[in-house]
C-alpha cells in the first residue's frame, strides 16, 4: 500500500516538474511603451516630429489646355 502511494506521488511529483522546466515555446518578450512628454505650458501631449521630408527634383509644370486656351485669349 505504501508503494503504492510513494508511486503515485513520484508520478504526480515528475509531472509537475515536466510542467514547470518546460520550454515555453513562442512567448516572446514584452515591448516597452514610450512614455509620452507633455508640454509645459498647456499641458497636453506633444505630437512627435514627423522625419524631414526628402527633397524632391523640381519639375517645370505643363500647362493645361484649359489655361492655354484661355491666356491665348486675353
Amino acid at each position: 500500500m505504501a508503494d503504492l502511494i510513494k508511486e503515485l506521488v513520484n508520478g504526480v511529483v515528475e509531472s509537475v516538474l515536466k510542467e514547470i522546466l518546460k520550454k515555453t515555446t513562442g512567448s516572446n518578450t514584452t515591448k516597452r511603451t514610450k512614455r509620452q512628454t507633455r508640454s509645459a505650458t498647456t499641458g497636453r501631449f506633444k505630437k512627435a516630429a514627423a522625419p524631414p521630408k526628402t527633397a524632391k527634383k523640381q519639375v517645370s509644370k505643363r500647362r493645361t489646355a484649359a489655361v492655354r486656351t484661355k491666356q491665348r485669349s486675353r
